[in-house]
């Protein structure tokens, strides 16, 4: 991976995708492997999970794009050429650590940061207005950091990695700590961007956000990329489905003896169960069928959740 100051700023070609590219990196630190060869792309207009155990290499990767972190080998790529300090001044980033300044006006900073990224003075003090207006935090632009609540001070931290315009996002755990009004107006700026043709990378452990959010995820676990890909085809790919099966007035007693079905929940008449994808559905509903009246029978893939636990397990 080139270093700041290296050549590699070569405009791309007419018609290439711009994406982001990591290919085998590894990184350890001392005895602990913290990357093991993960390989992944972000696409452009795309918003893809992160996800991962804690220690499993998020951070690191992410750190490894800004140079913060050396990778020991690999490399990454942005429109396929290496990224150097002038390609990653185009990229927006939340740490893991925030990096806020608690004292300094909110507006004052953002607009520090802006010119940080190359803007002039001017444009950088009219765009950080612009992101306080979008982050509902217009009335706040004169207050210190340290005054603003915690959901407020997330707010501040992803106008600071969106000031300038970005053409990447990569934010770490950026809906930790919010409300469910922070997360929607998180969730909401990070759709219309990448709706507006930026490539998004986030970490997270709210699961049930990221399938709600996200067209990808890549799931990292012990340094190694365990699955990467369409959300809705990596629930497709498992081997395992989810079953719920509603018998009126049976108490779920006709599953007395079904080896092959693995109850997950059981409530009044209602089962849910974890079933082998191949399993003989016919039979099943003929055998819930002899024990009364069917109220619900659904067949469904596992849930990212579940497919996370599945992967991670495994």
């Amino acid at each position: 991976m080139p270093r700041d100051g290296d050549a590699g700023t070569a405009v791309p070609p007419v018609g290439f995708e711009a994406m982001l590219e990591i290919h085998d990196l590894s990184k350890r630190y001392g005895s602990v492997v913290a990357l093991d060869g993960a390989t992944f792309t972000v696409r452009p207009g795309r918003l893809v999970g992160f996800l991962g155990p804690n220690g499993a290499g998020k951070t690191t990767t992410m750190r490894c794009i800004f140079n913060l972190a050396r990778p020991d080998s690999g490399t990454i790529t942005w429109q396929g050429q290496g990224i150097d300090r002038q390609r990653r001044l185009r990229f927006g980033y939340m740490p893991e650590q925030r990096g806020l300044y608690p004292r300094m006006k909110v507006a004052e900073q953002l607009s520090y940061f802006a010119q940080q990224h190359g803007l002039p003075a001017k444009d950088a003090k009219a765009a950080a207005i612009r992101w306080l207006e979008g982050l509902g935090l217009a009335d706040r632009a004169t207050a210190k950091l340290e005054t603003l609540s915690h959901g407020n001070q997330q707010r501040v931290q992803l106008g600071a990695a969106l000031v300038h315009d970005p053409e990447l996002l990569v934010l770490d755990e950026p809906f930790s700590g919010l409300d469910p009004l922070g997360s929607e107006t998180m969730a909401t700026i990070l759709r219309e961007r990448a709706a507006a043709g930026v490539g998004v990378v986030f970490s997270s452990h709210q699961l049930d956000l990221v399938e709600d959010l996200c067209e990808d995820v890549v799931i990292i676990n012990r340094g190694r990329i365990a699955a990467a890909g369409p959300i809705d085809e990596l629930r497709a790919a498992s081997a395992r489905r989810h079953l719920e099966i509603e018998v009126e007035g049976n108490g779920n007693a006709w599953l007395a003896g079904r080896a092959d079905l693995t109850p997950l929940e059981s409530r009044g008449d209602l089962a849910r169960l974890l079933v082998p994808a191949d399993v003989d559905l016919a039979g099943v509903l003929a055998a819930a069928s002899a024990a009364g009246p069917v109220r619900r029978f659904a067949f469904q893939p596992p849930t990212l959740s579940e497919l996370f636990m599945e992967i991670v397990r495994a």
